[in-house]
């Protein structure tokens, strides 16, 4: 293969990544406006938008042809990776407490008998602690 056509190959195959990562984000966003409740949207935010950013970091990595620089956008990647499921823990989880969430949607509440406890539990500490 000639190195012409191996360019205009991987210039291709940057260029469907670089779509596909553009429609995962733009499904992230639509999601964001659409979707009713915290929860549903906060999965939006997080499952797609992942995965898009790989297909843009792949498509960038392979159109720059650089070894150093395809290593920064992994890390880039990995960093978003392994933070977006942290953080759309943490949010859902507070607006779980806060009520902020539709109990019409839930199918099962597997959290409901947790906190349930820990506010019984917290009560029964404030009510030593005053006496």
């Amino acid at each position: 293969m000639s190195p012409e056509t191996l360019d205009a190959v991987l210039d291709g195959v940057a260029a469907v990544f670089m779509v596909i990562g553009g429609l995962m984000s733009l499904a992230a966003g639509l999601g964001l406006v659409r979707f009713p409740d915290l929860h549903t949207r906060m999965h939006a935010a997080t499952k797609p938008q992942v995965l898009g950013l790989l297909m843009l970091v792949l498509s960038a990595s392979i159109m720059w042809r650089s070894w150093e620089w395809a290593a920064v956008a992994l890390l880039a990647w990995g960093l978003m990776i392994l933070t977006a499921p942290v953080s759309a823990h943490v949010v859902g989880r507070a607006g779980y407490r806060t009520k902020h969430l539709r109990a019409d949607l839930l199918t099962h509440d597997h959290l409901g008998r947790t906190v349930d406890r820990l506010s019984e539990e917290d009560s029964v500490r404030r009510e030593i602690t005053n006496d």
